[in-house]
């Protein structure tokens, strides 16, 4: 399959060291939004919508992991970036596991938040792609979205949450259909220890999606590792434990 043009954006110091940070699939670039301010100080951001999100297209499916992972090559090729530090979150930090081992030099350090080796049979990413196709984005959002965030969140800062299930809402059923199928079966526990970059593995301590058992299974399987577990958060720690993983990501990334 040809690699798709993936709607992107460049933030920050232009001739800085480039972050790219890839979101969790569901959600859209502006899920990054609470690390900009730290990470535009000392590097140049760029973020990217994946396949049917956003402005990506969405071509006709089926898709693979290798599909959507030489999508963000072909970002980095139309900017003429040959090397990147990358952050992943959820079941997205399998693209940047398979640029880690398939095109090493391209990667110089990562973090994966909220990530998993395999996908747990238990999330049947297969039905949710079967309803939004013959239902739409509207019948699977509540699905996608519940997971993301702590009541705590919902209750304090539901702005928060309902902008983002706006987003979930408005992405392109087809192409979301095919981005579930192509993570339904995700298994890397044989690629994992061939990654060399230094990473950093954050997971959620309340996450119901992929709890800290799935980012420490990963991380055992890594040369060059520093594993945490973020305290108040569920599956978007990133959104709702800023000021943590700004400090993992400013750490790890500076480093």
């Amino acid at each position: 399959m040809p690699v798709n043009p993936l709607q992107y954006r460049l933030d920050g110091p232009r001739h800085a060291p480039v972050v790219l940070l890839v979101p969790p699939f569901g959600a859209r670039m502006s899920v990054w939004e609470p690390q900009m301010p730290e990470l535009t100080g000392g590097h140049r951001v760029l973020r990217i919508d994946h396949r049917g999100h956003g402005g990506s297209d969405a071509p006709e499916g089926p898709y693979r992991i290798e599909d959507l992972a030489l999508d963000l090559l072909g970002v980095l090729d139309a900017e003429g970036i040959t090397r990147v530090s990358a952050v992943g979150a959820g079941l997205s930090s399998s693209l940047l596991v398979w640029i880690a081992v398939n095109s090493p030099r391209t990667i110089d350090r990562m973090a994966l938040l909220a990530p998993a080796a395999r996908t747990p049979h238990t999330l049947r990413w297969d039905r949710i792609a079967a309803r939004a196709s013959t239902a739409g984005m509207q019948a699977v959002t509540a699905d996608v979205v519940l997971p993301w965030f702590t009541p705590d969140m919902y209750e304090e800062r539901p702005e928060v949450a309902t902008a983002l299930a706006e987003d979930v809402a408005g992405l392109d059923p087809e192409g979301f259909a095919s981005v579930c199928g192509a993570v339904a079966d995700m298994d890397q526990r044989r690629l994992i220890p061939e990654v060399r970059v230094p990473t950093l593995v954050a997971s959620a301590a309340h996450d119901p999606l992929l709890p800290p058992g799935h980012g420490r299974r990963l991380a055992d399987g890594l040369a060059d590792v520093r594993f945490e577990v973020v305290p108040g958060a569920a599956h978007l720690l990133g959104v709702e434990r800023t000021d943590r993983v700004n400090q993992l990501l400013v750490e790890h990334l500076g480093s």
